[in-house]
């Protein structure tokens, strides 16, 4: 990578690889969701990311290369993560709370990567493309909010009630087992 049209290229890759493990992971987790407006997000966020990753493909164009990604080891971190916590999670509230932190945390990802992306776009008159990743970048931090509202609202309220009431078992139990 020696040129500014290089860097911009090789961070395109990067998201491009990013916004297609996603597709990958989202069914998924809208599978594993037990909230019906979690799986919805996971859903809707889906058709979003196709749109995304079209939107990708007409910035490789714009720049005349074709499409394609690069590894992204920080992104399938984060996949990975998500894929762990689904599997360890013994409690669905609990699963549900950590597949939306997960995914969070690929919006923030997202929305750094445009952030940059955009810059760089304006810097090297780019202004088509700059303006179909500012378009995508609007969507991810709409979701992000929407995540957000969801965890503050739903999610993260059932999951520390039932942990409240698993906490309540636990005592009856120890109380119940006491000789006197």
């Amino acid at each position: 990578m020696e040129t500014f049209n290089d860097l911009f290229e090789e961070t395109l890759k990067d998201i491009y690889y990013a916004e297609r493990a996603i597709l990958k992971a989202l069914p998924k987790m809208a599978k594993k969701a037990s909230s019906s407006k979690l799986q919805a997000a996971f859903t809707k966020h889906q058709k979003e990311t196709e749109g995304q990753v079209q939107r990708l493909e007409k910035v490789f164009e714009i720049i005349g290369k074709r499409a394609r990604g690069k590894d992204c080891p920080a992104i399938d971190g984060i996949l990975e993560e998500g894929q762990e916590v689904m599997k360890e999670a013994e409690d669905d509230t609990i699963r549900d709370a950590a597949m939306l932190a997960a995914a969070q945390a690929v919006e923030h990802y997202e929305i750094s990567r445009y952030g940059t992306l955009i810059a760089w776009a304006n810097k090297l008159d780019l202004s088509d493309a700059a303006q179909l990743l500012e378009q995508t970048l609007e969507e991810e931090k709409l979701t992000d909010a929407s995540l957000t509202a969801l965890a503050e609202s739903e999610i993260n309220v059932e999951a520390e009630q039932a942990d409240g009431e698993r906490e309540e078992d636990r005592s009856r139990r120890a109380a119940g087992g006491r000789r006197k």
